[in-house]
């Protein structure tokens, strides 16, 4: 088994929200990862604010005790890497919130994910279709992102800005004078959900500075997904 192939982490990803922001590509240039590019829908760059359930988590296929079940929310974008007979469409995390110390500490150093170690709680009805509330304690303050799913759930088609949110199977990190850092991420295709009664209450210049977080006003897309079982392979470097 290659070092890229081998699994690093597995676990569920389950009943996730996601609102998605249109912003100006300006504002994302300087954290694209060397050796990526924005990847764009239409002509527009996102980012998306992310609310999830991480279940059953296993480090090297050992679980590790009281790090196993908790949330995570995420603030992430959206890149592409253009390979000889392929385009590899991945994400970078802009910050990862988490409760559990052992697992942020070990994804910064191994992997250079932007993890924040704050308390985080939740309320969810897994349904289908979910919902959904993600609490996290940013100095004093519990900031709220939720929402619930209505109607019938769909596999995004191909082409749609749906699949291009969801379907996302590399995480890149950069950093400056070193490789660019690349992982793959597998997972099948989620079901998802236009979220109802959708509520999101944070600062979020504590998660992407001020300049960035002037554009996450209006989200122009908000989803629920059912998630899934998720592997998380062994990291590499890309070579300069």
């Amino acid at each position: 088994m290659s070092e890229a192939t081998r699994p690093f982490l597995t676990a569920q990803w389950r009943n996730l929200i996601l609102l998605t922001y249109a912003v100006d590509p300006v504002r994302l240039i300087d954290l694209v990862p060397p050796d990526t590019t924005l990847d764009s829908w239409r002509g527009q760059t996102f980012v998306s604010l992310v609310g999830f359930q991480f279940l059953e988590t296993k480090i090297l296929g050992a679980p590790v005790p009281f790090h196993q079940d908790f949330e995570e929310v995420n603030l992430r974008f959206y890149v592409r890497r253009i390979m000889p007979d392929s385009v590899r469409h991945g994400v970078v995390f802009i910050r990862e919130i988490v409760p559990r110390p052992l697992v942020g500490g070990m994804a910064r150093l191994l992997y250079r994910e932007p993890y924040q170690i704050m308390p985080t709680r939740s309320k969810v009805t897994a349904g289908p279709p979910p919902d959904v509330e993600y609490q996290w304690n940013d100095a004093g303050r519990w900031c709220t992102l939720s929402g619930a799913g209505r109607g019938e759930g769909f596999e995004p088609g191909e082409g749609t800005l749906e699949e291009f949110l969801t379907e996302r199977h590399w995480g890149y990190n950069g950093e400056r004078g070193k490789p660019t850092l690349e992982y793959r991420v597998d997972h099948p295709r989620w079901k998802v959900w236009h979220a109802q009664d959708s509520r999101v209450e944070y600062n979020a210049e504590t998660l992407c500075g001020r300049e960035l977080a002037g554009e996450l006003k209006m989200p122009m897309s908000k989803l629920i997904a059912d998630g899934s079982p998720v592997t998380i392979r062994w990291r590499t470097l890309i070579p300069g």
